[in-house]
């Protein structure tokens, strides 16, 4: 009758370890999927910023770069 009982309870353990495994699978899963999709958005927005960034720079580039040619204009017809 103890073998009996033993066999069902091992029997039971591994049910349940097994049960837990998938779960425990399915969980990892989930959150490795979330942390992509973190990744992307992540990514995707470090993006923008870095492109906001640069269309700023290019635009104060071409301030400046207008500003010292008609300063230099200025300066000619003076001579």
């Amino acid at each position: 009758m103890k073998k009996i009982i033993l066999s069902f309870a091992v029997a039971g353990m591994v049910l349940t370890t097994y049960s837990c495994r998938e779960s425990t699978q399915d969980k990892t899963k989930d959150a490795v999927e979330a942390i992509g999709e973190d990744i992307e958005d992540g990514t995707r927005r470090a993006a923008e910023e870095v492109e906001k960034g640069a269309e700023k720079v290019k635009k104060e580039i071409d301030e400046e770069i207008h500003e010292t040619d008609d300063h230099i204009q200025q300066e000619e017809p003076e001579q």
